[in-house]
């Protein structure tokens, strides 16, 4: 497999050898299109001036030859060439001795040669460093009444003087540093990616503790984050998931047990007062297993992300009357005084999620008011939102349960835990933060509570 840091680092060489690459392409063209030329025109005018000199000389051909030298010594290649062909060579030696036809005209026809910037074999910038004596500009001169070529080129030793040689370094050890760099960069760029690779193995584990020691502020710190924000969510849906299945299990399997129990005790001789009175209870035990699968289909359907609200116009106040003449024989029973107070509106919600709202606050309200007790019910509208309030005077809820009361299968007490699934509230949480709407709680224990929603219009 090929891992990121192998990755990283071929393309890092690859980079830096493509770089070499086209900074070579554009050198040798810049050297072929200009530098070229320049060199050439240069070393010409040097050339003419020690043919200059040569001319001016009195002592004839003895003075030439250590003229010569003395020019070869300065760090020049030099060749002398008469008409019969013969050649005298100064200064370090030449590889290739051979001269083309062009700088035979030299002698013969008194033109400058041009070997540095017109010779063909010369097709790269490295060709400028080629010892041979095609590379060379060549001038005519007299000496002693005869006609000479001098034909000359800079030594190459000359061309990597010291100074070179300590670029060459420089250069040499910025590469070699450089290709380091990016070899040790690449590691601590790979060591958090790969705490994070095992962090991901872990959490296939479901081990949710483990430690991410990733503390950067760039882009990998921002992803390390977000894992860790993750792993504590998928740690918290992972405890809410065990609890739920446990909660679940639990209240099925309570009035599952009491029917089985109380059927199996219809099969005996009993009175038939006792026998209604187990069918009673085995009648209650249905309603409540069918309250529960209710709740639990509505909170299944409303974890979808994408749930598909059924917008509509509604005449609220008469849902909410509808909700109240609903419980109106419980109501009764627990001699409970309900007042409300609906301005009639027509608002755009989903009636039917609404509708479970409505029930959920108004049995609520019931089950947790006391005989006598009362419960008002307000709904004001306004032009951008609905507000609808639920207030009783029942047993009321403690200040360090309120927060909780909207988790799911939460139960605060053990007056509360009498027949309640624990997900009502829950439901009317999610049904509002679907319609962007917002539910608060006020509540004193022992004095009541009072569950206020506010709904937003919904253009659609």
């Amino acid at each position: 497999m090929r891992t990121l840091y192998r990755k990283f680092v071929a393309a890092a060489l690859l980079i830096l050898t493509i770089s070499v690459l086209v900074g070579f392409i554009l050198a040798n063209w810049f050297y072929m299109s200009t530098t070229k030329q320049k060199i050439d025109r240069q070393n010409v005018v040097i050339a003419e001036e020690i043919v200059s000199g040569i001319e001016r000389m009195h002592g004839h051909q003895t003075a030439l030859a250590p003229y010569l030298d003395s020019v070869g010594k300065l760090g020049y290649q030099v060749l002398i060439m008469d008409k019969e062909g013969e050649k005298q060579f100064f200064g370090a030696e030449f590889s290739k001795t051979e001269l083309p036809e062009e700088a035979m005209k030299v002698v013969d026809e008194q033109k400058i040669y041009h070997g540095m910037s017109e010779d063909s074999n010369q097709s790269f910038v490295m060709g400028h460093f080629s010892n041979d004596v095609r590379n060379t500009v060549g001038v005519p001169f007299t000496a002693g009444g005869e006609q000479y070529a001098l034909f000359m080129r800079p030594n190459n030793k000359l061309l990597f003087s010291d100074i070179h040689m300590i670029l060459a370094w420089f250069i040499l050890a910025v590469s070699v540093i450089s290709i380091m760099g990016m070899i040790g960069f690449a590691k601590h760029l790979i060591k958090p990616i790969t705490q994070l690779t095992e962090a991901t193995k872990e959490l296939t584990r479901e081990n949710f503790n483990y430690d991410l020691s990733i503390s950067r502020r760039d882009e990998i710190g921002q992803l390390a984050e977000s894992f860790t924000t993750m792993q504590r969510q998928l740690q918290h849906n992972d405890e809410a998931r065990k609890a739920f299945i446990s909660n679940v299990s639990h209240d099925f399997q309570s009035p599952l047990m009491n029917i089985q129990g109380y059927a199996d005790l219809l099969k005996s001789d009993v009175p038939e007062e006792e026998r209604v009175h187990y069918l009673e209870i085995i009648n209650e035990e249905s309603k409540r297993l069918s309250h529960l699968t209710k709740q639990l289909l509505i909170m299944t359907s409303l974890d979808q992300k994408a749930y598909p609200m059924k917008l509509s116009e509604v005449q609220a106040d008469q849902q909410i009357k509808q909700v109240i003449r609903k419980y109106q024989w419980l109501i009764e029973e627990k001699g409970i005084e309900v007042s409300y107070n609906l301005v009639p509106c027509v608002f755009k919600y989903d009636s039917e999620l609404m509708m479970n709202v409505w029930d959920n606050l108004m049995t609520n309200a019931i089950k947790y008011s006391r005989h006598g007790d009362a419960i008002w019910i307000g709904l004001a509208a306004k032009d951008t939102e609905l507000i609808v309030t639920f207030k009783d005077t029942g047993i009321g809820i403690a200040d360090s349960e309120r927060e909780q009361i909207f988790d799911r299968f939460y139960r605060v007490d053990a007056a509360r835990k009498k027949g309640g699934t624990g997900l009502g509230l829950s439901i009317v949480k999610q049904i509002i933060d679907l319609h962007k709407g917002k539910v608060a709680v006020a509540s004193k224990e022992g004095e009541g509570s009072i569950f206020t929603i506010t709904l937003p219009s919904i253009d659609k």
